[in-house]
């Protein structure tokens, strides 16, 4: 919902821009003829329906200084429920309360107003659709009039469609109705009315078919019931049903008719009949009492330009829409924190012929569970491996490897399972496949095979000696689970001596280890262990808090500044290796909760091991809130969230 309110600002944006351009351009148009302003503004309805479709489907187009005019919209992506989160605990304080989904509904004012544009255009085209019943119940009990002398003045006009002229009610106000066979509507007194009128009425009515109004009509009163918030969309309907009108009476004039006689038959008529209710989203009537005074005027005034659009005109005025329409449409602020769109990613990959591309393509679509996407991009990426390397190749193995993290990543074990032992096979006696090995084990462990994960771990350690370490961890790992308590311990020493003391891989090392000393019974062992970990821990989280720059507009919590609140959570998903490994925890993040309602800068404070810290991230980029507020209005503030990684 964050993306489509974004999406709806930009468009608002976007359409201002059309319709003020329209309004000048037809101001400097005003000489021209009443058939080309009304032109200008059918392209700008044209461009106004077509402008969200363009801009969904067009690439962007980025502009500097183009942030200045549209809203930033941040992709974010997320997970599936497996952990616990937690209320935090660190200053600032961010408490996640949940509200109801009413509450939510009410607490974020962006959806609201979503759903209100929506719920407007929803209305307004559910009147267009009424109106056209209308129209047809009229048809149903109009009575179809044949006469020649409709058909003579179709000659004369070089119209070629079908035409029906029907007889409605006593009192109706002429009008024309239809897209692709046109229909004319007159009243029952028609039949009483002087051969100079009904030539008169007849004309105006044509031209509206010849000029095909019906279809611009119903263009723009489209467009209008998407724009139906914007005042300007209003007033350029207002001005579009102006010139239509002028122009077809420029070009009854122009079939040589007494601009005086028009003129009070189109008077007597506007008086003396009314149009039906609900009938004018639909049909074209001929005289509106709102119009009439300018409409007159303009009939009279001799000096005004009569002339129709040339063909040449319309396919120029059609040409100039498109080239409006495009590239606004296309236009996009800059945001360096979207990522590139992966279908996009993957065509200029592709051309490039470049596995490398298309494996973080890959990424970016498996970070949007768009696993499918990234499936594609990396079988894309291995058929490019092998026309450049070959099947056998260390290049070819890798992207099996890339294929075995993704299907490990979706939760489908066995794929997994089969791409690794691929990637071994290509990849054979290389610090690579002991990658594979490592993998092989832990889906071991998971099917509870812990002979065939130690034989993986083992033959791990041989081929990787320079990161031995991890295959030490591992072994330990899959001693203890086999109850083989004394035999871990030693694997579990090797481990931390061969992993850098400072890092987070020791860390983690030594939480396990301390799970397995208190197993032991051996508390202050296991007490001292955990006590080295969590220093480690807070120098590494320290460093990361370091690294951030945040803005001088970001507040703490407190006095005068009121809290987010959460209105709505992902909650992050356990990594395989965690779940294997039996790992639980608590990671505490930093993270900044800006005005759009989303955690940016989001750094680890207290972080764990096995994949879980970068979870923790990715759901929290999820998480939905009211913003923080300062004397009434959104700020961005720092806070502290806790999630707890807890097996049930």
């Amino acid at each position: 919902m964050q993306e489509s309110y974004f999406f709806l600002i930009a468009t608002v944006l976007k359409s201002s821009v059309v319709l003020t351009g329209a309004c000048l351009a037809v101001l400097l148009l005003r000489r021209l003829s009443a058939a080309a302003r009304h032109l200008v503004w059918t392209g700008a309805f044209a461009v106004l329906l077509v402008l969200p479709l363009l801009s969904l489907s067009l690439p962007a187009l980025r502009l500097p200084g183009s942030e200045a005019l549209l809203p930033r919209v941040t992709f974010r992506t997320g997970s599936s429920p497996a952990a616990d989160v937690a209320k935090p605990g660190a200053n600032p304080i961010l408490l996640p309360v949940v509200p109801t989904r009413a509450e939510a509904w009410l607490l974020d004012w962006r959806i609201s107003l979503s759903f209100v544009w929506c719920f407007g255009a929803a209305l307004s085209f559910a009147r267009v659709l009424l109106s056209w019943a209308a129209v047809r119940r009229i048809r149903l009990t109009a009575r179809t009039v044949p006469t020649a002398e409709l058909s003579f003045l179709t000659g004369r006009l070089g119209i070629k469609r079908k035409i029906a002229l029907l007889e409605a009610e006593a009192g109706t106000m002429p009008m024309t109705f239809g897209l692709f066979s046109a229909e004319i509507f007159i009243p029952s007194e028609a039949r009483n009315w002087t051969e100079e009128r009904r030539q008169l009425v007849f004309l105006h009515e044509l031209a509206h078919v010849r000029r095909r109004d019906c279809a611009t009509h119903l263009l723009a009163r489209i467009a209008l019931s998407f724009y139906w918030w914007n005042p300007l969309a209003w007033i350029a309907w207002r001005e579009f049903l102006k010139e239509r009108e002028r122009a077809a009476d420029d070009l009854v004039l122009n079939f040589g008719v007494r601009p005086s006689a028009y003129a009070n038959h189109l008077l007597e008529i506007a008086s003396g009949m009314e149009l039906p209710p609900a009938v004018g989203w639909a049909a074209i009537a001929m005289a509106r009492r709102s119009q009439l005074e300018s409409r007159l005027l303009a009939i009279l005034d001799a000096r005004r330009n009569r002339n129709a659009a040339r063909r040449a005109t319309i396919v120029a005025g059609t040409a100039l829409a498109i080239a409006i329409a495009a590239p606004l449409a296309a236009l996009q602020s800059h945001d360096s924190t979207r990522p590139a769109d992966p279908a996009t990613a993957m065509s200029a990959a592709t051309a490039q012929r470049s596995p490398e591309a298309l494996d973080r393509a890959a990424k970016s679509a498996e970070a949007q569970r768009n696993y499918d996407l990234a499936r594609n991009l990396l079988d894309a990426s291995l058929a490019l491996r092998a026309q450049a390397s070959g099947e056998r190749s260390v290049e070819y193995g890798v992207g099996l490897l890339h294929l075995g993290d993704l299907e490990l990543e979706r939760g489908k074990y066995d794929a997994a399972d089969v791409l690794y032992a691929k990637a071994l096979h290509t990849l054979g006696a290389t610090p690579a496949g002991a990658t594979a090995l490592l993998h092989l084990g832990t889906i071991a462990l998971e099917k509870k095979d812990v002979r065939a994960a130690l034989d993986d771990f083992d033959r791990a350690q041989a081929l990787n000696p320079a990161d031995a370490g991890l295959s030490d961890m591992w072994i330990a790992v899959a001693q203890e689970q086999q109850e083989t308590l004394e035999q871990a311990d030693p694997f579990f020493q090797s481990a931390l001596q061969k992993a850098d003391p400072s890092s987070s891989r020791a860390a983690t090392i030594m939480e396990l280890y301390a799970r397995l000393l208190g197993r032991q019974g051996r508390e202050a062992e296991a007490k001292s262990m955990r006590d080295r970990s969590a220093s480690v821990r807070e120098a590494l989280g320290a460093q990361a808090i370091s690294t951030i720059q945040s803005g001088a507009n970001v507040f703490k919590i407190g006095g005068d500044v009121k809290p987010p609140i959460l209105i709505s959570k992902v909650e992050p998903d356990y990594t395989l290796d965690a779940r294997v490994a039996k790992y639980q925890g608590t990671v505490l993040l930093y993270a900044e909760i800006e005005p759009d309602g989303l955690a940016h800068n989001v750094r680890v404070r207290r972080g764990l091991g096995l994949g879980l810290n970068e979870k923790a991230i990715q759901a929290i980029g999820m998480w939905k809130f009211k913003p923080a507020s300062k004397e009434g209005q959104p700020v961005a503030v720092a806070a502290s969230i806790e999630v707890n990684f807890r097996l049930l």
